[in-house]
């Protein structure tokens, strides 16, 4: 697994994974769109704390900066 998440794009996942989270949580959502939500949510801060993202690598999509040499 390489790095393909990173610069801004981190922090904003990990902050919509806490947003979803919360909204599962504390919306009055019928219990598919809870779950759905706190899936949503999961997967992006999971993403977000790693760096990876499975989605990211099948479309060819790397915002990690590169090191240099």
């Amino acid at each position: 697994m390489t790095c393909n998440v990173g610069g801004i794009e981190r922090p904003i996942r990990m902050v919509l994974g806490l947003a979803f989270i919360a909204l599962g949580a504390l919306a009055d959502l019928p219990p598919a769109g809870m779950w759905i939500s706190y899936a949503v949510g999961a997967i992006a801060l999971i993403t977000g704390a790693v760096g990876f993202c499975p989605a990211w690598s099948l479309l060819g999509i790397n915002t990690c900066p590169t090191k240099p040499k």
